[in-house]
């Protein structure tokens, strides 16, 4: 982050202004049109808690690029880290000759991940590729072909993920056939499945059992290869399962021979007040696969498991031109050595304190908040129309634009398209994150009838 990035929100034209309004005429007749942008505006200038853009606004992230900036945008070890390398080799592949940075990361997951079991890690570029390389060592290691995902799941866009994914649009719309073998159990929601059984909703053994009913009569765990499932759901909602949940699934793939399989993508690296989501529930998993907060912003990913899996894969069986290239390993090295040495573990739950106090009371002001979830800097509300639980997209969309408008980054998810979730990074002041909350709250009263 350049020192000179003032780290207060400033609109200095309207959003977006003239020059973002001339590079989006130059996008639209240079980049193709499936490639969507959620703000209209182009950033020269990013670092702390702020995103500068082409016309001088200046405007509080609540995104982080999507979970992926967590230690900040241009991270001075981040930054150090990377000069060094570019100057030293950017490329030569690891598969080809070999580097110390790709053993160092590798060595680093294998301590940092849960369970202090002997381990083994190959580096990928995007967290899809790494869900897919996961698959294959699961279905190298077992003999097995089958795969189960869950309800309100994202895995990616490639075609395997893309039929792991549970999302339609825009994730999977026209783009078929899927990878077979691809099943989907229930997920644990607990804000939704309350319409149903309280007990349901509050007991994660109960919600565990019905989805291992689904899998045991559906698929087989004589046919399941691996169980896969993101700790907290992302693009699903942040769904947050009840208590036990996860625990239990974990157990009865042990005891039946599957593969536990955990998608960290966009829960690891200290993102929930936890280095890895599975640290809350004391949840060991065969393999984790982790990108985003990663390194910093460059593309990196991995594969971390239990050694004797990972190695069942035959030799040049695992790999990829760029995994694990040197730069994104010199950042991923500093990015981790940040979270280690600066406490953002422990900031990440600051930040989830102030923002789940900050909007439950907005709840209790507001029925149209169905539910606040969330852990240490992964928060979401979940938004719906007053007095009942229907999901209120156009509600979400509106306070989303609202919140854009005036200077405030702040995303939507969610299977109904009526979450808004909150990802700032760990570098943020409380100054700019309370602000950032101010304005979402603002627009949210806005929207009243």
């Amino acid at each position: 982050m350049s020192a000179s990035l003032e780290q207060r929100r400033h609109l200095a034209t309207a959003i977006p202004g003239p020059r973002s309004i001339e590079l989006m005429a130059r996008k639209l007749a240079a980049v193709a049109q499936g490639v969507g942008t959620t703000l209209p505006v182009f950033a020269v200038e990013a670092g702390g808690g702020i995103v500068k853009d082409v016309d001088g606004n200046s405007l509080i992230d609540l995104g982080s690029g999507i979970a992926v900036t967590t230690v900040g945008n241009s991270a001075p070890r981040v930054v150090d880290a990377v000069r060094e390398q570019v100057e030293a080799f950017t490329h030569t592949c690891f598969m080809v000759t070999p580097y110390e940075g790709y053993v160092a990361v590798a060595e680093a997951l294998n301590r940092l991940t849960p369970g202090d079991h002997d381990k083994r890690s190959a580096l990928f570029n995007s967290g899809a590729e790494a869900v897919e390389n996961a698959i294959k060592v699961a279905r190298a290691w077992t003999k097995k072909q089958a795969v189960v995902t869950f309800d309100h799941a994202y895995h990616g866009r490639t075609n395997l993920t893309m039929a792991m994914t549970a999302k339609s649009m825009p994730y999977k719309s026209g783009f078929g056939p899927f990878a077979p073998e691809v099943y989907r159990a229930p997920m644990s929601y607990p804000y939704r499945d309350a319409a149903f059984s309280k007990e349901g909703a509050v007991d994660g053994e109960l919600a565990a059992h019905r989805a291992i009913n689904v899998i045991e009569k559906q698929v087989g765990a004589g046919n399941l290869a691996a169980v896969v499932i993101e700790p907290i759901q992302g693009e699903g909602g942040f769904i947050v399962p009840a208590d036990g949940f996860l625990p239990a699934i974990a157990a009865w793939c042990t005891a039946n021979g599957v593969v536990f399989i955990a998608d960290e993508v966009q829960t690891g690296f200290a993102r929930t007040g936890a280095m890895f989501a599975c640290h809350h529930e004391g949840v060991v998993p065969d393999l984790i696969v982790t990108a985003k907060g990663i390194a910093g912003g460059l593309p990196l990913s991995a594969v971390t498991g239990r050694a004797e899996m990972m190695d069942a894969a035959h030799i040049s069986g695992l790999g990829g031109t760029y995994g694990g290239n040197p730069i994104a390993c010199a950042a991923a090295l500093a990015t981790i050595e940040t979270i280690e040495t600066d406490g953002l573990v422990e900031r990440a739950r600051e930040i989830g304190g102030l923002m789940l106090d900050t909007l439950h009371r907005m709840q209790a002001d507001d029925d149209r908040i169905g539910d606040v979830r969330g852990r240490g800097a992964m928060i979401a509300v979940e938004l719906v129309r007053s007095g009942t639980d229907e999901p209120d997209a156009d509600l979400a969309k509106a306070v989303a634009t609202a919140a854009h408008q005036a200077g405030v980054i702040v995303l939507t998810c969610g299977t109904y398209g009526n979450v808004l979730r909150f990802l700032p990074p760990l570098s943020i002041s409380d100054a700019l994150l309370t602000e950032g909350l101010d304005v979402v709250a603002t627009a949210l009263t806005g929207t009243r009838a």
